[in-house]
């Protein structure tokens, strides 16, 4: 887990997709017609899911205020500022990812965020 957000932000999916394991479980609860949320269920889906991502939104902001770990579950608290290419609207949202690292590969990526902010953000006009 602490690769794979520098590896986001310099924009180097593969190698980011890289950390996944074979078999993934993904969610990320989103209102319909969002492009960049596409069904994932591997570690090709989520190069897929970071290369939609990038070419979708532009990230500003990732503030990482804790990180809660036991046994093979993490969960990532923090904030991040985001700007939708679309309509250059900041997405700007609190955020909670819960992921599970089983043998060095992440097995789970569960983001929550304010799926209203992004909504507005992308389809507000």
């Amino acid at each position: 887990m602490q690769r794979l957000f520098p590896l986001l932000s310099k924009g180097r999916s593969a190698e980011a997709a890289a950390l996944f394991a074979d078999s993934v479980s993904f969610s990320i609860p989103h209102p319909p017609g969002i492009p960049w949320v596409p069904e994932v269920d591997s570690a090709q889906g989520m190069r897929t899911f970071f290369e939609l991502l990038q070419t979708h939104v532009q990230a500003k902001e990732f503030d990482l205020r804790q990180i809660i770990s036991e046994g093979d579950d993490v969960v990532l608290v923090g904030r991040m500022v985001s700007e939708v290419r679309r309509t250059g609207r900041n997405i700007d949202t609190a955020f909670a990812l819960h992921a599970t690292v089983r043998d060095g590969l992440i097995t789970r990526y569960h983001l929550y965020e304010d799926t209203y902010a992004v909504a507005k953000a992308y389809f507000d006009d």
